[in-house]
């Protein structure tokens, strides 16, 4: 096992092929300062990059998952309204996308398990994963509007994928709070669990369970073909089925299935 603290707002563990990234800043439901953004963009990008990882695990310690963005810290870190625009005049992704962009490049899959609050940029962090599984009683919001802003952390990337334009809309016009129970309804939420970070890890270990190979292989099918045109995606499924018919995982896969054992796959250098 390997631990990892990012700027005392993230902790990364690393067991069994699953990275459990926890935000560590319960005593104010994990809001987001400037130091948390960094944190959370930074252990995407160290998970990403994690020798051995085939699924990463995202929550967050204490009452809450993420209550989202901690104005009075953002504002007091900043000098002028200079420097408070800046981040958004970056090159894509922009400084306030990354912690909610940094799981789509993720290239394993990652499951964010929601509970207490998640709110606003908490919210889209969120909708960066996977898989997202929640408590009945989670509280969840597109809760830009409260502050006369859009909402901006990627979530043109993320929330249309999952919900009509409609729901879409009336959550961000509104930002009312949805529940764990509305949000599986709503299709915000994969799943809904009473305890969603044991849900979430019994997930993470079966997909770990599985050719890192192909797993990879799907996320990023899904993700670069779910929009595009039959040209382009059947093009992809082909190249990419391609790359893995023959190799060592898929042949592992292969004994293994007929002889009912567990694989014993080898993880990508």
């Amino acid at each position: 096992m390997t631990d990892v603290a990012t700027a005392e707002r993230v902790a990364i563990s690393v067991s069994d092929h699953v990275a459990t990234v926890t935000l560590t800043r319960p005593e104010k439901h994990n809001a987001l300062d400037v130091a948390m953004f960094e944190a959370i963009a930074a252990a995407a990008e160290r998970v990403a990059g994690e020798p051995g990882v085939r699924a990463v695990v995202l929550h967050g310690e204490g009452p809450s998952f993420c209550s989202g963005l901690d104005v009075a810290g953002v504002m007091a870190s900043q000098t002028g309204s200079d420097d408070l625009m800046a981040p958004l005049r970056g090159p894509f992704p922009n400084w306030f996308q990354r912690p909610a962009h940094g799981w789509i490049e993720v290239p394993v899959p990652v499951i964010a398990a929601i509970h207490g609050h998640c709110l606003g940029g908490g919210l889209q962090i969120a909708l960066g994963a996977d898989i997202r599984i929640a408590t009945p009683d989670a509280r969840l919001s597109v809760l830009e509007v409260k502050w006369g802003l859009i909402p901006d952390m990627a979530i043109t990337r993320t929330l249309p994928r999952l919900v009509g334009i409609d729901v879409a809309k009336e959550l961000a016009f509104t930002g009312r709070i949805v529940t764990g129970d509305e949000a599986g309804s709503l299709g915000l939420v994969t799943h809904v669990a009473d305890d969603a970070l044991a849900a979430a890890q019994a997930l993470a270990a079966e997909i770990a369970g599985r050719s890192p190979d192909a797993v990879r292989a799907m996320k990023r099918l899904f993700n670069e073909a779910w929009t595009g045109s039959a040209a382009e995606t059947l093009k992809l499924e082909a190249d990419l089925q391609l790359t893995l018919l023959g190799t060592p995982n898929q042949l592992e896969a292969v004994r293994a299935g007929m002889l009912k054992e567990p694989a014993q796959f080898t993880d990508p250098s």
